[in-house]
């Protein structure tokens, strides 16, 4: 059971990671590379070339990242003792990405370089406290065998927004407002992404290394 939780775990991890590397450089990158000229004042013009290492870093990154929300998603899915399939595992990504990023994106955007925001430890305590009122709400709306339970679950995910999250006291910054709603809505569809393969792919190893072994144990 602990071999095929890693290993689904880790695959399906370096799996979302690579595709959202790709996005990044596509997409995303870009638009970091432009922000990063307006906050040092300098003029726009001409492509940027970009160092390698900040590429393998950032490979590298995504992969550790997607192999850790990987080895959650796969315990949750081996806990709960029951067939998951693609499909199934596709459901469990889009409440990752709800739980981990649409949710906590209501109140803290993705922000490019240059953009005005609140102390960096009043964001991530917001962020984690988000994302886990999130998470157990969902868990109540979608589990829980009655209404007073889903209302509180219900409750609990609008709570930390009724809160507020924390922001500068001014708004401003060198990053023209057109550029910083495309990195939003880029960010946030890389994560969609990110999420969908991650979990389809873990649904999908989970089912397939189980049948693999069921059929080894037969064989011998």
């Amino acid at each position: 059971m602990i071999s095929r939780t890693l290993l689904t775990g880790l695959l399906a991890g370096l799996a979302a990671g690579v595709v959202l590397t790709v996005l990044y450089l596509a997409k995303t990158q870009p638009l970091i590379l432009q922000a990063e000229l307006y906050e040092h004042g300098a003029a726009l013009t001409g492509p940027q070339e970009i160092p390698l290492a900040r590429t393998v870093k950032t490979l590298m990154f995504n992969i550790l990242t997607g192999a850790a929300f990987g080895l959650i998603l796969s315990a949750v899915l081996t806990l709960r003792g029951r067939p998951v399939g693609l499909r199934q595992g596709v459901i469990w990504g889009a409440a990752g990405f709800v739980v981990f990023a649409l949710a906590p994106a209501f109140g803290l955007p993705p922000e490019l370089p240059g953009s005005m925001a609140a102390q960096l430890e009043a964001r991530q305590l917001w962020w984690l406290l988000t994302a886990a009122a999130t998470a157990g709400g969902l868990g109540l709306l979608t589990f829980a065998g009655n209404w007073p339970a889903r209302l509180a679950g219900a409750a609990l995910i609008v709570l930390p927004h009724i809160v507020g999250a924390p922001h500068p006291e001014s708004l401003g910054g060198g990053v023209p407002p057109e550029l910083a709603a495309q990195f939003v809505a880029v960010s946030l569809g890389a994560n969609a992404l990110f999420w969908a393969v991650l979990g389809g792919s873990s649904g999908y190893l989970h089912d397939r290394l189980a049948l693999d072994r069921r059929s080894a144990a037969g064989a011998a």
